[in-house]
């Protein structure tokens, strides 16, 4: 069993991680600098956030809709290789016209396509993980060390005015990313009962355990808003220079990949509901830090270092309980939900709060708000992702002793 095992590692490990490489390789030359290209095309900010919006609205409605495909015709692999050969086809646009308009269609086509792929992988690295499911964090470090690469040597590649370049680049890694697939073989999940057959995604959502995990799932992203579109302003609001800049959003990163290295003797030694709960009471606590000691450059760097917490605990206490709230044919829906609701509608909405705050609150008090969201999504985790899922096991650990 041991040669067994050992082989699987050496095999298929690689090849699934070698998608997360390429996958958030791409966000990290995306997601950063497609907004620079955008300017570089001289349309104006409104123009440039209404096309940078399109694609993340996108994670609200594709995820789930090729979730459902998968789950219905049991051929996942086959979906997301598809997904990615339109997100190829569909992101080659930009380089036939540039105009506002056909950039809306070629951003609205690409981002359904591409955001709708992570989704369905993850759920199918979980299924060739099986038993080993907590091997799952030392498979998604390669995404952050991908978004790492690209981040830190894009900028290089793309000085002196040649961010023309930069489409180039992305398809490039678009590319990479599909092929990858066709050395992934497909894994059906695991039936464990005909109960488990002819359960609902409907029957699963209204159990207060996943309620309250997606609800939670929400807040957690909300609490992100502030983060992710004002950190770098609120840096050099307060004298930070860009490079240092880059410097802490490095350490963010960084810190999840070490997470993600330990995350699997975690998991061995305590339960995902606990981890998920204290990773979002972490979150509240590093945003109290930035809204106060942004200035104390040893506490900024421990808040980024918090991010092993606020991101990449979350998010690998998050998959692995979908994984496991979401039996059988559901696994690929369950893992769509999470994205939708955390990414795609939590997303938005936070970068949509903090924007309106910033001016109203100012950021402290835009910050304290988050940690204050974070806080509420911690005592739903608690209450009824933890509890639930505690309660849950003793009553089946009584049963046992019943029989």
């Amino acid at each position: 069993m041991k040669s067994m095992h050992g082989n699987k590692q050496a095999t298929l490990y690689p090849r699934l991680a070698s998608f997360y490489f390429f996958f958030f390789a791409t966000l990290g030359a995306f997601v950063p600098y497609w907004s620079v290209y955008l300017q570089s095309l001289q349309f104006n900010p409104a123009e440039i956030g209404e096309l940078m919006a399109i694609v993340m609205a996108s994670k609200l409605v594709a995820p789930y809709f090729l979730g459902w495909l998968s789950d219905h015709f049991q051929k996942s692999l086959f979906i997301i290789q598809l997904a990615l050969v339109l997100s190829l086809i569909t992101f080659s646009g930009v380089f036939v016209a540039h105009s506002y308009w056909w950039l809306v269609l070629v951003m609205m086509t690409f981002g359904f396509a591409w955001n709708a792929t992570l989704p369905l992988f993850e759920a199918l690295t979980l299924n060739h993980l099986e038993g080993d499911s907590h091997h799952y964090s030392l498979i998604r470090l390669w995404g952050s060390i991908g978004f790492i690469i690209l981040v830190a040597g894009l900028p290089p590649l793309i000085a002196n005015n040649e961010i023309s370049r930069l489409p180039y680049i992305v398809l490039g890694l678009l590319l990479a990313n599909t092929l990858v697939t066709f050395f992934i073989r497909e894994k059906k999940h695991n039936v464990a009962s005909q109960s488990a057959l002819n359960t609902s995604v409907t029957s699963v959502i209204k159990k207060p355990v996943v309620a309250g995990l997606l609800i939670a799932c929400a807040f957690q992203a909300i609490s992100h808003g502030a983060y992710y579109t004002f950190f770098s302003i609120y840096l050099e609001e307060h004298g930070y220079s860009r490079d240092l800049t880059g410097w802490m959003w490095a350490i963010g990163v960084m810190a999840e990949v070490a997470l993600f290295l330990i995350m699997h003797r975690l998991l061995r030694q305590y339960r995902a509901s606990w981890l998920f709960a204290v990773s979002l009471l972490l979150t509240a606590i590093r945003w109290i830090l930035l809204a106060f000691w942004v200035g104390n450059m040893p506490v900024l760097i421990f808040s980024q270092i918090l991010h092993a917490a606020s991101f990449g605990l979350f998010h690998a206490a998050a998959i692995y309980l979908i994984h496991d709230l979401f039996p059988g044919r559901l696994q690929m829906r369950g893992q769509a939900l999470y994205a939708g609701i955390s990414f795609g509608l939590g997303g938005s909405l936070g970068s949509l709060l903090s924007g309106y705050t910033w001016v109203s609150l100012g950021s402290t008090g835009t910050f304290l708000l988050s940690s204050a969201l974070a806080f509420i999504g911690a005592m739903i985790a608690f209450k009824y992702v933890n509890a639930g899922i505690n309660s849950a096991i003793n009553t089946t650990v009584n049963n046992n002793e019943k029989t």
